[in-house]
């Protein structure tokens, strides 16, 4: 009897509770309130904000272009322990109802309507009814008409129940639940649970552990309060709760409860946002080829620039691929909303070894030298030699380069008044090698311009020689701080890097490493003047018969001034070319000296060609892209040919071998790498300006590139200024690193193999050696 009356109260109990509701929903179905509820089109593609990820060669992430910090995950790449913690958690019946749990809603009724116990009623809301309410969020309305919140917050919870059972309908479960992680917002900039295991702890989804699982999940109900940065003790007592959860719905035993919930919290956090992530020179280079235009003859000073761009418009599928290739729809792919997944060919491992290197230095090294120096200096940090003038131009135009110039021009303030603001103390943050990577400080903005010019800058570059797959990119010291690209955007004088080619065309034209010649200066007869190269060597060399092993590896402008007699900088210009140099070099004589402004990107791709044997490949660093439904929408590969013949390619990298072993770039030998083969150039420009260092071994090309943003703002002696220096290290420290990892394939056993029938003299022997010998005591470098 008490049964029968039970089930007779409940019953008359659900009519009376759900009766109105499902009356109002009958009458709203009839006039057309619910025409807005998502189609089943919306269904399959919800409008949610999808970050473009690229991908290293190995399968890691390396950076996201983004609006929101947002990458999908399917269920399978879901822990256990995170699909136990949420169900548990937000929604114990999920794998028994069909988007709307009454039995919840009931719960709610009584306790919260009937008996007010708001805290203990609980939710009502499904896993599926969340993410329909975060997929397809619904406007809140304010109004003062008494009822009117309550009608409009009831008509969005039936449009609510009904796109859940659209889900239900439409979906699996697992394929719900994983949808649901990839929506909710973790705080910290992190939409979605690939972002958030991300951030707070640098795995993936499929790595947490129970701990971990359970304090992500924790954080779903209010991301801010739960935040383990922000609030970590209630972060630990949310994650705990999470963890009981788990244990009430015997996802873990207790004895796993006991011992989890005695584990403090451990993070690795790193916020994701646009300075973040390996690689961001990278993404931006990636950004700026992909979004490039036509190009305009009328944008470019220079024909040769123009036409290296219109070359790569024409052959290059990645070099505007935005403005190339379409959606289906008609409109342009839009990398930080469309989830594209960009599979490129750097290697994360050699990316981070990259960025190390150039930190280490820079940080450790050559930038405490530099503000030693800085302190003897009486225009700091412009060099003693730039006259007044030079200095106040400089700074002049960066003050009118900066955001604080522009934004109080748009508050219509005048030239007079916004030049007095830059000398009025302020507080600010500024980026230092020291400690956390900034400080807090007080400083005029003209001061805090001088300081960030005071900075080396760096870039670095490394490639695979005959596949031309860039391996690693790096365009400066710190993104945060220093937005500017160094390797592909910025054009500096190349100094005697450039030398090579010149060689290189003597090779080709027939002559061998041994040849002799006397070394002597050289004079050029142009115009109505004469010009005689400065001589870079040691009085007690000139006069003697040296081999042009010796020149190269010396060095000497003499020889090179020798070489461009013997063929004339037109030659020259059209080896550079053929070897892949598009920058606009001035067929003059001096260009044997290296004047010429090119970008690291070229240089490196250029002595490529020689581990290459004598095969051009242009610098590829996108493998596919696809569309976030895994459509391949461009595949591509590097463009290569034959620039040199493989005879002339192995007769440099012999040359090379010389500038490594016993010359410029001997530093190498003894402090970084003492064993297997390797081949390079130093390069020092003017007032030490620019210190370069481009090397290869037979599997990977790599080059460096260090100066300061101004090119009056230098070293100023040879010894702490030249390329052996500044550049030399960084390259010395990453090719550390890759040697000692045995998974990347490099070795010192590698070797350099001749040509098939390679038949020319490389052991040089005469009166060179014993140079040779007195060099190596004598250089300051190997004390």
């Amino acid at each position: 009897m008490e049964i029968k009356n039970k089930d007779k109260f409940l019953k008359w109990f659900r009519i009376i509770v759900f009766g109105p509701f499902a009356l109002l929903l009958f009458v709203l179905l009839l006039v057309g309130i619910f025409a807005d509820i998502p189609s089943f089109q919306e269904l399959e593609d919800p409008k949610s904000n999808l970050a473009t990820e690229i991908i290293s060669e190995d399968g890691e992430i390396l950076t996201t272009f983004h609006i929101e910090n947002r990458s999908f995950v399917t269920f399978d790449e879901l822990s256990p322990s995170l699909v136990s913690a949420v169900i548990a958690t937000e929604d114990a019946r999920f794998r028994s109802h069909s988007g709307i749990d009454f039995r919840s809603l009931a719960r709610v009724g009584v306790k919260s309507i009937l008996l007010g116990q708001k805290r203990s009623g609980g939710g009502g809301s499904t896993l599926t009814q969340q993410l329909a309410k975060t997929l397809f969020p619904r406007d809140t309305v304010r109004s003062r008409i008494p009822g009117a919140k309550l009608v409009v917050l009831g008509v969005n919870k039936f449009r609510e129940w009904i796109t859940a059972v659209k889900l239900e309908r439409n979906y699996t479960k697992n394929e719900i639940l994983s949808m649901y992680m990839n929506a909710v917002f973790f705080g910290s900039n992190a939409y979605g649970i690939r972002a958030a295991s991300n951030t707070f702890f640098a795995k993936l989804p499929s790595e947490l552990t129970i701990e971990e699982s359970a304090l992500l999940v924790g954080m779903v109900n209010k991301p801010t309060r739960f935040n383990p940065v922000i609030n970590p003790e209630l972060s630990l007592q949310r994650r705990n709760h999470v963890l009981s959860q788990m244990r009430k719905y015997k996802y873990i035993d207790r004895a796993t409860y006991d011992s989890v919930v005695q584990l403090p919290i451990k993070l690795a956090y790193t916020q994701q946002d646009h300075n973040s992530g390996l690689g961001p020179y990278f993404r931006d280079m990636l950004r700026r080829v992909m979004n490039a235009h036509e190009p305009v003859r009328a944008d470019y000073r220079q024909r040769a620039d123009y036409s290296a761009d219109s070359t790569l418009w024409r052959d290059d599928p990645l070099y505007g691929w935005l403005n190339k290739n379409l959606k289906p729809d008609g409109t342009r792919y839009n990398l930080d909303k469309d989830g594209l997944k960009i599979y490129t060919t750097i290697n994360s491992k050699m990316q981070r070894y990259a960025e190390e290197a150039v930190a280490e230095h820079l940080g450790k090294d050559l930038q405490p030298a530099f503000f030693r120096e800085l302190k003897w200096k009486n225009n700091r940090p412009f060099s003693n030699d730039v006259p007044k003038n030079v200095s106040e131009s400089i700074m002049k135009q960066a003050r009118r380069w900066s955001d604080r110039w522009r934004m109080l021009k748009e508050e219509g303030l005048s030239d007079k008044e916004i030049e007095a603001t830059f000398n009025k103390p302020a507080g600010m943050t500024v980026f230092s090698w020291k400690g956390a990577g900034y400080i807090d400080t007080v400083m005029t903005p003209n001061d805090s311009i001088k300081y960030y010019k005071s900075f080396l800058r760096a870039s670095f570059m490394a490639m695979e020689p005959q596949t031309g797959f860039v391996r690693a990119y790096v365009g400066g010291p710190n993104y945060r701080y220093f937005k500017y690209d160094n390797a592909r955007q910025a054009k500096r004088q190349v100094g005697s890097t450039i030398k090579p080619f010149l060689y290189t065309l003597a090779m080709q034209e027939g002559f061998t490493p041994c040849d002799k010649v006397v070394n002597v200066p050289q004079t050029f007869i142009v115009g109505d003047t004469t010009w005689t190269p400065e001589s870079t060597d040691k009085p007690e060399w000139i006069g003697k018969t040296v081999t042009l092993k010796w020149g190269l590896t010396k060095s000497s402008n003499n020889i090179s001034a020798y070489l461009m007699k013997q063929f004339g900088p037109f030659a020259m210009v059209d080896m550079a070319r053929r070897l892949g140099i598009n920058s606009y070099l001035d067929p003059v004589v001096s260009l044997c000296l290296g004047p010429a402004d090119i970008t690291l990107f070229e240089m490196v791709g250029a002595y490529n060609t020689y581990p290459s044997r004598g095969v051009h490949v242009e610098p590829t660093f996108v493998l596919r892209i696809e569309d976030k439904a895994g459509n391949v929408l461009g595949s591509f590969s590097g463009r290569k040919k034959e620039a040199i013949s493989e005879s002339t390619a192995y007769l440099m990298v012999n040359l090379m071998q010389g500038v490594v072993n016993e010359g410029t770039a001997a530093r190498l030998r003894y402090k970084y790498v003492p064993t297997g083969p390797i081949a390079g150039k130093t390069g020092t420009t003017n007032d030490q300006s620019d210190g370069w260092f481009i090397g290869y071994v037979p599997k990977l090309t790599a080059g460096v590139w260090v100066g300061a943003e101004d090119r009056q703002v230098h070293f100023e002696g040879l010894a702490l200024g030249g390329g052996s220096n500044m550049a030399l290290p960084i390259w010395g420290l990453f090719m550390q690193k890759v040697l000692a990892d045995q998974s990347l394939g490099i070795t010192d056993r590698d070797v350099f193999t001749a040509p098939p029938g390679f038949s020319a003299q490389l052991n040089c022997n005469g009166s060179d050696d014993e140079l040779d010998s007195n060099a190596m005591t004598n250089d300051p470098f190997f004390h």
